[in-house]
């Protein structure tokens, strides 16, 4: 189980930029999964300061979501 947030890409990638500036240690670093796919989605998991984890998810087209 984890805690997930979706974003569209720009505000995805500027938050990669800015983990990755902060040293964040990354369980899955920020990366893209089923490129030119149904369902592109460009994805970082990481853990907060208690060691919960979260994924964080952007997406070009919202509309895409839930596709794939």
């Amino acid at each position: 189980p984890h805690l997930g947030l979706v974003l569209h890409l720009p505000d995805w990638r500027a938050l990669a930029e800015r983990l990755t500036a902060a040293g964040v240690a990354f369980v899955l670093p920020p990366q893209v999964r089923f490129q030119g796919q149904p369902g592109e989605q460009w994805t970082m998991f990481f853990r907060d300061p208690s060691g919960n984890p979260i994924e964080v998810k952007g997406f070009a087209d919202m509309a895409s979501v839930f596709k794939g």
